[in-house]
């Protein structure tokens, strides 16, 4: 996925053999030990050949090898958390880092507090420019519409899209209601085939998609209540777009996902629906017509959201890599 990511904008990819070591049974952590040997060597070859001023890291066992060889030449790393909380890989990126990033302050408490900057979460610039007005445009929806937006990472969420296809009766009730849902690839079929079964009235206001990337900043502008996981980008992007969100957490990837949803709900920008609760028919539905028809909650969740925006995330950890290369201070600026 990542590759495909990388070359669509014309940047060059070479990938490092990797494997997991948290949470994983000891015959997959012997293989995974021999995966991170052979990207060691990758990475010593790789950083000889391009000679970095700065190595930029971020999350995940492949960054393991490639911190440790940044170590050994000599090179400045700096190491960006998106989440709240650090997994053990980047705990032990950190050991080796010029300097650790963070999308929040409350990561703090995990990093020595001389090497750490809370920066904010590095935004597309198509984010900055997106437009409730533009994203109405796009797809074809009213001003007065209530648009939900739902949507489970690049590879869709099955939990989620077979608990919104069940209510969609439900949802679809409510006249003023639009639904735009990008299900992720493996979950089209089903999605395109129930689409086709909708009275026609209701699919005009349901716009289903496997998978949308330049615009889908366009359709978060566009909505007034999103439904998605709580990876580390919702910290940035629903914050910034000041969006009220039902998160559903992703049950299970350790607690990653828990705590970012339980610090934007702590701050009233969000509610927070269990995935095991998905499963009982109008769960999702209640919690969604309860809120779109919440004028004074949506507005309180709006403000809250956007207190937690910063909006040059991206500047911000592009000055703190040219301090490290620089050999400057950690952290001259922070938020």
């Amino acid at each position: 996925m990542e590759r495909e990511l990388v070359t669509r904008t014309g940047t060059p990819f070479r990938s490092v053999r990797a494997g997991a070591m948290h949470g994983v049974g000891l015959a997959h952590m012997a293989r995974s030990s021999l995966r991170l040997a052979a990207g060691l060597v990758q990475s010593l070859r790789l950083i000889e050949e391009v000679r970095p001023h700065v190595v930029f890291l971020t999350g995940g066992f492949v960054g393991v090898p490639v911190s440790v060889a940044a170590w050994v030449r000599r090179v400045p790393s700096v190491v960006f958390l998106p989440d709240i909380e650090p997994g053990l890989a980047v705990r032990l990126m950190a050991r080796l880092a010029t300097c650790v990033a963070a999308t929040t302050p409350a990561s703090a408490v995990f990093f020595d507090a001389r090497r750490f900057v809370a920066t904010g979460y590095p935004l597309r610039e198509s984010f900055k420019k997106a437009t409730r007005a533009e994203g109405r445009a796009r797809f074809g929806i009213a001003e007065r519409a209530r648009v939900l937006l739902v949507y489970g990472g690049s590879r869709g969420a099955r939990s989620i899209n077979r608990a919104l296809l069940r209510d969609l009766a439900r949802l679809l009730a409510e006249e003023d209601v639009v639904v735009i849902h990008i299900s992720g690839k493996t979950d089209w079929d089903e999605v395109r085939n129930a689409r086709a079964q909708l009275p026609e009235v209701h699919r005009q206001r349901y716009l289903a998609f496997p998978y949308l990337h330049d615009e889908m900043p366009l359709a978060m502008a566009a909505a007034d209540l999103v439904v998605c996981r709580s990876g580390a980008s919702v910290l940035g992007e629903l914050t910034y777009l000041g969006l009220p969100a039902v998160l559903v957490p992703y049950p299970h990837a350790w607690r990653y996902q828990q705590v970012n949803a339980r610090y934007i709900a702590d701050r009233g920008a969000a509610t927070i629906l269990p995935d095991e609760a998905l499963s009982a028919p109008g769960v999702l539905a209640n919690a969604v017509v309860a809120l779109l028809r919440d004028d004074e909650r949506l507005t309180a969740m709006r403000r809250a959201a956007r207190a937690l925006a910063v909006d040059d995330g991206a500047e911000r950890l592009a000055r703190l890599l040219i301090e490290a290369a620089q050999a400057r201070a950690c952290g001259a600026e922070g938020i």
